[in-house]
């Protein structure tokens, strides 16, 4: 049955400067953000409450407007130049919320009940929407710039300190802050100071009508993988925080300690470089060749989801070795194909993956530590599959339907404890404190 609520938005306003919800996730700085705000926007939908999601244009043919589904619309906002590093991002959020003050002033009085806004950057922007609009802000950071700068791999860059300043005003200004993870709620309070009150946690979800098992054989040979292959998947963005290298550095490993593996063993990429990873999109072919694996791997760009789930359920294991996570979908979305994970024991992967149950969390990001980890599965089918049955059942508890009414509960709470008056804004009235 559907939690009821006192009061709900009729419209939101949902802010994603980063990226668009249209972009293809795996590449760029598109991922499980993107994920999380189109699935979000489609449940709300259905629900009856619209979303009008502002995104920055990133080329000149972006349409002002676009319908993603019905309910849900795409505003493209024209703020600097098609083609910006997320480095540049920053200074275009002025232009960013000049333009989206203005689209709200052009409409009725009141036109949008709720701001949610995503990373940072939105964060900055949704700011001057509460005071101008008078309505409250939720904020999903999906990342923080002190848990990176904690986990930086090698060649990675340290996020700079106008970010995490950025950050703490967006955190001390949300009305409520929505953590995908207890450890990311954690790091709001003792990293940002932010108030526990209002922070609130909700495991992202997962399409469980798409991302389910299926035959291995059947999705092999969609993939042109051969049948008895041992099939080790690495999904997501190609950058040096992830960790790719650490699996093919494994494979290497393997191999080594196991010649008979070389002809068996594939190790497939999925993804497009991003981040640090840009300034060397070959990186990860040169690391092949140098390992001498270059006959193992395949280098695939990133997919649409249906393409994305018949490579999870291919693999033997899906590896996931990155040095920070704030949820881990790919990790999630693997086990909800019956695919067991090999993950880092990182941030959000602790609550992604149940260790020793749906997969093995691995401390560290020793490639030796993995190989080892890797060859005992593959050692032991029976436990391979109880792993990935186990990894079916995990991966159900984390349905969208369950996050978005949690989420629905957070805007409730916002709406209703919301000031009467916000100084600078135009008189919008809700619910007194």
């Amino acid at each position: 049955m559907r939690r009821t609520f006192p009061r709900l938005p009729r419209r939101i306003a949902t802010i994603s400067v980063l990226t668009s919800p249209f972009d293809q996730p795996g590449g760029g700085d598109a991922g499980g953000l993107n994920v999380y705000v189109v699935e979000v926007a489609r449940r709300l939908a259905k629900q009856g409450v619209e979303v009008e999601i502002f995104t920055r244009a990133s080329s000149r043919d972006a349409p002002p407007l676009a319908e993603l589904i019905p309910g849900v619309l795409v505003r493209h906002v024209v703020a600097g130049a098609p083609g910006l590093d997320k480095a540049e991002l920053p200074g275009t959020l002025g232009r960013f919320a000049d333009e989206l003050l203005r689209t709200e002033a052009a409409c009725d009085h009141g036109w949008y009940d709720l701001v949610h806004a995503h990373h940072w950057m939105s964060g900055q922007v949704g700011m001057a929407a509460r005071l101008r609009w008078g309505v409250p802000l939720v904020q999903s950071m999906h990342s923080l710039g002190k848990t990176k700068n904690a986990a930086l791999a090698k060649g990675d860059e340290r996020e700079p300190g106008s970010r995490i300043t950025a950050e703490t005003e967006v955190v001390a200004a949300a009305d409520r802050l929505v953590a995908n993870t207890v450890q990311e709620a954690d790091h709001l309070v003792t990293l940002y100071g932010a108030d526990p009150a209002r922070v609130r946690t909700i495991n992202p979800g997962v399409d469980l009508s798409l991302f389910r098992p299926g035959s291995r054989d059947d999705a092999r040979r969609r993939l042109g993988l051969p049948p008895g292959a041992v099939l080790l998947l690495f999904a997501g963005r190609v950058q040096p925080l992830k960790g790719p290298d650490v699996l093919l550095k494994a494979a290497a490993r393997m191999i080594q300690n196991d010649p008979r593996l070389a002809g068996r063993l594939v190790v497939a990429i999925v993804g497009g470089p991003s981040g640090a990873g840009r300034a060397n999109p070959g990186h990860l072919a040169e690391l092949a060749a140098d390992l001498g694996i270059t006959g193992q791997v395949r280098l695939e760009p990133p997919c649409h989801q249906a393409v994305l789930a018949d490579w999870y359920r291919a693999a033997t294991a899906v590896v996931v070795p990155s040095h920070a996570e704030t949820f881990g979908l790919v990790a999630v979305e693997a086990q909800a194909c019956g695919t067991p994970v090999v993950a880092s024991a990182a941030g959000g992967l602790r609550t992604a993956v149940r260790d020793g149950v749906s997969g093995v969390l691995v401390e560290g990001h020793d490639p030796a530590r993995y190989a080892r980890v890797l060859a005992d599965l593959v050692a032991a089918p029976h436990r391979l599959r109880a792993l990935g049955q186990a990894a079916v059942a995990h991966a159900s508890r984390f349905g969208w339907d369950e996050a978005v009414d949690r989420l629905l509960g957070v805007y409730a709470e916002a709406m209703n404890v919301f000031p009467t008056t916000v100084p600078g804004g135009r008189g919008h009235v809700t619910a007194g404190r």
